[in-house]
């Protein structure tokens, strides 16, 4: 795989409520060098190189809720430059609302309102 054609093409998250999602993911999306790419009714995507993240409120959406502790999507990792580590990246999460999942290892875990996790890994 190359830059140009990364291994991921897009990743698409159901969300019970797409407003919050935006107001928390896209601050973060943004912070990771992400540009806002596509937008309508129900959903939005940002995109960074040749992947782009996906949240999406479907109208074809079971209720229930996110639970990362069931079968699917446990979390997703992204690259996180250093200033992940040096907290200006934290500080922006936490202002729109994420909560920081304490753990172990080189990389920031949040949380966001409806329980999807962000692991943001950090390079040197």
């Amino acid at each position: 795989m190359t830059d140009d054609h990364p291994l991921v093409h897009h990743v698409e998250l159901w969300m019970d409520d797409l407003a919050l999602a935006e107001k928390q993911w896209g601050p973060v999306l943004t912070a990771l060098g992400c540009e806002p790419f596509q937008k309508w009714e129900n959903g939005r995507s940002w995109r960074a190189g040749g992947s782009y993240v996906v949240i999406e409120q479907s109208p074809a959406l079971r209720p229930g809720g996110h639970d990362r502790m069931r079968a699917g999507i446990n979390h997703l990792a992204l690259r996180a430059p250093a200033l992940a580590r040096d907290s200006a990246l934290r500080s922006i999460a936490l202002s729109v609302g994420w909560q920081e999942r304490i753990d172990t290892g080189q990389a920031l875990h949040l949380v966001d309102g409806q329980g999807f996790e962000l692991e943001l890994v950090y390079e040197e």
